[in-house]
């Protein structure tokens, strides 16, 4: 297939083609290299020489830029999301091989919390590694909207929304939603399930449909208006995760004032106060799972009031786009005239 590119949300996006050969876990390190290979060469034929570049991942995207950056002397910058940094020792020996180049080779690696840069310094020199969170504008939360909102989203005026939004995996305790679901009586809350693939879409349906639950809001694939909504109409955003870097979705229901529950874990408890801003649990603790479902929902008052603080909290951190942007900013203007290695 040829390149292509689309415009989104008024940026042109480019698609290079490679060879993303499967099965995965046999093949990701050679999909890796067909990625370094095609993309940069792309990059090189399409766009003029820039001062730096940051990729979004280590992995593919760090490691596949590593030959234009090198070629053309320019800094690279990568970010840690969480997952080549929580996984290393799980990682394939051949990606993790080229996850050591690409940190190696690096200017900067810029993780999304405390944690995941605690863990980046035993793989690379200390001053190579910045925290820098990511965050949510508020502004795109339309909270003065929510009963109209309600309505158009079928949901009723006094119903509670427990709110997930994630991958269907074991990662994000799904097999911990699917335990509990049957077992809950919660006449007056609605579950709205938000995913973007997983392979543990059948067992939540499954648990769904033994559950007193509705069914009928799993969805996949919606748009970034369409997710703002929900966040917006929702109660309480619930990310049962087993591993997590500092979840984007938790700073978006931050700038919706919806309450969270999630686990004590990296990232997620850099963000979430527990009993400020929300409620934290251990991780693939089903019964815990349970118990808070059970004491939030039937709490409106409670719910609101730790939304409320969660926004307060996303404002007085500067954990927004532009407060990002900004920190971002001033780490480029560091790399000023400078090349790969400075």
């Amino acid at each position: 297939m040829l390149p292509s590119v689309e415009e989104w949300d008024g940026y042109d996006v480019h698609h290079p083609r490679f060879w993303y050969l499967l099965p995965k876990r046999l093949f990701y390190g050679l999909s890796g290299d067909s990625f370094a290979k095609r993309v940069s060469e792309y990059v090189d034929e399409t766009f003029e020489e820039p001062d730096l570049v940051q990729a979004c991942h280590i992995y593919l995207d760090g490691y596949g830029l590593l030959p234009y950056c090198r070629n053309h002397d320019v800094p690279l910058f990568v970010v840690s999301h969480g997952h080549f940094m929580n996984n290393y020792e799980d990682l394939a020996r051949g990606v993790r091989s080229r996850v050591d180049e690409t940190l190696t080779a690096c200017s900067k690696v810029l993780c999304v919390s405390d944690a995941l840069a605690d863990t980046a310094r035993s793989h690379v020199s200390s001053e190579k590694v910045e925290t820098v969170p990511i965050g949510a504008t508020p502004e795109r939360y339309p909270t003065d909207q929510e009963s109209q909102l309600r309505r158009e989203l079928g949901i009723d005026a006094d119903a509670t929304v427990a709110l997930f939004v994630g991958e269907f995996c074991e990662r994000k305790g799904i097999p911990e939603v699917t335990t509990v679901l049957p077992e809950l009586s919660l006449p007056d809350t609605e579950f709205v399930f938000i995913g973007h693939g997983g392979a543990q879409r059948s067992e939540l349906q499954a648990a769904l449909a033994e559950s007193d639950f509705s069914g009928r809001h799993v969805y996949t694939g919606i748009t970034s208006l369409a997710l703002r909504r929900w966040l917006t109409v929702a109660d309480l955003l619930v990310l049962p995760s087993r591993a997590e870097g500092r979840p984007t979705v938790i700073y978006e229901a931050m700038a919706a004032e919806t309450a969270v529950l999630g686990t004590d874990i990296g990232g997620v408890s850099e963000q979430v106060v527990d009993g400020e801003t929300g409620v934290l649990i251990q991780p693939r603790d089903a019964t815990a799972l349970a118990d808070a479902l059970e004491s939030l929902t039937t709490d409106s008052d409670r719910l609101a009031e730790l939304g409320s603080n969660g926004h307060q909290r996303l404002v007085n951190q500067g954990w927004t786009w532009d407060g990002y942007a900004t920190r971002v900013r001033e780490l480029y203007a560091e790399f000023e005239g400078k090349g790969l290695q400075t």
